[in-house]
């Protein structure tokens, strides 16, 4: 089927129209998943799609990632997670907890997932209640910066692989925070520094506030160019912002995106559903894999 799309930038993404998410087809989901491998970012305004609507989308894509897999009990199910201020008695938490420090620590551009022995490869985010100020969901093409980027700037990185760990990016925030459980529930991860979409042949560079080391280098000299790096694939021209209305989905291909969240006002409520999926090997885990 041909999608209706409108361009979201010059350089990349989309926004497609006439298309229901929640009675998406198979076919359907061929044109979506060609859109995707082409454009890195896809926003469908106006769709209903409850939890259950929202895992049927994502499973499409490939296995729901489970962080909390190994800490569930017998019994319990998988709830969608939430990115979100809102405690589960209706208060809001407050600007300095250490919950909405790690909202914060996501105003960091990252990829998620990058700290998993299987990262990420997309995010199917859903605004559920939004501000009315502040709160845009920014997206930068990993895949157009690279494109541009000085051959000597690229010269530093190619063939090269990057350390991550969860830890890390929090520790950038708070001390404090980096030190909890949750963010030491894996050992560091090493993947390629670029990654080559196995459907196109484009490459992307792939970075994270999550990296912290250059693999075989100086950790100082590594956090210098991982530093340089991020900052020039995240120039205004590689970067899309969002301003979020309720019903709004954002799918974006995490090989080629970076994304970052942007500040708010913490007396209001906003409360956004988040599901990653994994890669598999036709996605080009196998190929990340074999390069480290």
């Amino acid at each position: 089927m041909t999608l209706k799309t409108t361009p979201l930038t010059d350089r990349f993404g989309v926004e497609i129209t006439g298309l229901n998410l929640a009675k998406l087809t198979a076919e359907g989901y061929a044109s979506l998943r060609t859109a995707f491998e082409e454009h890195s970012v896809l926003l469908l305004r106006n769709q209903s799609l409850d939890d259950a609507a929202h895992l049927r989308l994502a499973a499409m894509f490939g296995p729901i990632e489970d962080r909390l897999a190994n800490e569930r009990k017998a019994g319990d199910v998988y709830k969608v997670p939430e990115v979100s201020n809102i405690r589960q008695d209706g208060t809001l938490t407050g600007d300095m907890d250490l919950h909405t420090l790690n909202l914060k620590a996501n105003m960091l551009w990252h990829i998620d997932s990058t700290f998993l022995p299987v990262p990420a490869l997309t995010n199917i985010l859903i605004a559920r209640i939004v501000t009315e100020t502040g709160g845009e969901t920014q997206l930068a093409s990993s895949r157009a910066g690279w494109a541009d980027m000085p051959e000597k700037l690229r010269e530093q990185i190619r063939n090269k692989a990057l350390w991550h760990r969860y830890a890390h990016s929090r520790a950038r925030l708070s001390p404090e925070l980096a030190k909890l459980p949750m963010f030491h529930k894996w050992p560091d991860q090493c993947w390629p520094a670029v990654f080559k979409n196995p459907v196109n042949g484009k490459e992307a560079l792939y970075i994270a506030s999550h990296a912290f080391k250059i693999d075989g280098e100086d950790q100082g000299a590594s956090a210098t160019l991982i530093d340089e790096l991020t900052s020039f694939i995240t120039q205004p021209s590689y970067v899309y912002s969002h301003k979020w209305r309720v019903g709004d989905v954002l799918i974006w291909d995490q090989r080629a995106v970076l994304h970052r969240a942007t500040p708010w006002n913490y007396d209001e409520p906003r409360r956004l559903s988040s599901i990653c999926v994994s890669l598999q090997a036709h996605d080009g885990l196998d190929a990340m894999c074999k390069s480290v």
